[in-house]
């Protein structure tokens, strides 16, 4: 059942569900993080319209830096700007920020540990017909191996304004990425966010569920709707909206390993070196228990819709629930 506590969407489960693209939450936080602090700035890489900085560049122009097609740069310039005192955000498609300049980041940003907010739009691979060019799968990865960044990946528009305006008073460099296509509005304006803290967003019926279902981005939608089926078959599962990829919350983690005693994590990236990766780092060496890792299978995106290739890479209610009988299987056998 829905956990009460965490104020969920009451059209959840509604075919008529509102979507949103993630990316419209970012420019609506960056406008109230703007409003409540002057030192915010945007830089953007010649994509103001398609990252949603818009609306933040027409407010606020004397704050707004267009820096061109030149990601290397708008990587540099920020982190001069953050020396300075100011909270620059920074935007452009994740394949080309932090995928372009990824070296830049690591050095001028990580290596200061200066507040750089580097917002990765048209991540996953429901970017659709863009194709596999331009569809990051891979940024969660090389983003959470840099020291002193933190790595967000929110669940939808209004979980995305939160965690903008969250970043905005963050002291660390941060990273955030989003969705090109409109999403399911899974929380609301009550739902808690916290950086760093795991919400539980579904507790099973059965006073202690078999299994935990950790998801981020718009897959903690598809893990709700796995997990509503499953409690019609009699199986209790616990959802986890994993929000905040680094720094871990490792609390939530190892309780849920301990009370659950499986995992399954859901992710649209990668499986090397993603969220699945990242859970069962710490699983592995402080309570390991049988885990299943659903994301993409070590293979480059391609063109399409975006809910056909969701299905066609497996990253759909379906798959999760045959995930969470398998890892229930392998749990068994450990008993």
């Amino acid at each position: 059942m829905l956990n009460d506590k965490a104020n969920l969407n009451p059209k959840l489960f509604d075919e008529d569900i509102e979507q949103i693209p993630s990316r419209n939450g970012f420019g609506e936080g960056l406008v109230l993080a703007a409003e409540a602090d002057k030192n915010v700035v945007g830089l953007c890489a010649d994509l103001t319209e398609s990252t949603r900085m818009e609306a933040f560049a027409k407010k606020f122009p004397e704050r707004f830096f267009e820096i061109g097609v030149a990601e290397q740069n708008l990587a540099t310039v920020a982190a001069g700007v953050a020396l300075g005192g100011k909270i620059p955000f920074i935007s452009s498609y994740a394949m080309f920020s932090p995928g372009r300049n990824w070296e830049q980041i690591r050095t001028t940003i990580c290596y200061n540990d200066v507040p750089v907010k580097i917002i990765g739009s048209h991540a996953g691979i429901s970017v659709g017909p863009d194709g596999a060019t331009h569809q990051a799968l891979e940024d969660i990865a090389i983003m959470r191996a840099l020291p002193n960044m933190v790595v967000i990946s929110p669940a939808d528009s209004i979980e995305a304004k939160k965690a903008t305006q969250a970043m905005a008073h963050h002291a660390s460099p941060c990273y955030m990425r989003l969705s090109r296509e409109k999403v399911p509005v899974v929380t609301t304006e009550q739902t808690p966010f916290e950086i760093g803290k795991a919400e539980i967003f579904w507790e099973g019926s059965d006073p202690k569920p078999g299994v935990t279902v950790i998801a981020t981005g718009q897959m903690v939608y598809r893990a709700l709707q796995a997990a509503k089926e499953l409690e019609s078959h009699k199986i209790s599962v616990r959802v986890i909206n994993y929000h905040t990829i680094k720094p871990l919350d490792k609390k939530t983690i190892l309780a849920a390993a301990e009370e659950t005693g499986a995992i399954v994590t859901v992710e649209e990236h990668q499986i090397h070196g993603g969220l699945g990766a990242a859970i069962a780092e710490v699983v592995s060496q402080n309570y390991p228990v049988p885990m299943k890792i659903i994301g993409v299978e070590d293979r480059f995106g391609e063109s399409g819709e975006p809910n056909e290739l969701l299905e066609e890479f497996g990253l759909t209610k379906e798959t999760i629930i045959k995930a969470v009988t398998s890892v229930i299987r392998m749990k068994e056998k450990h008993l």
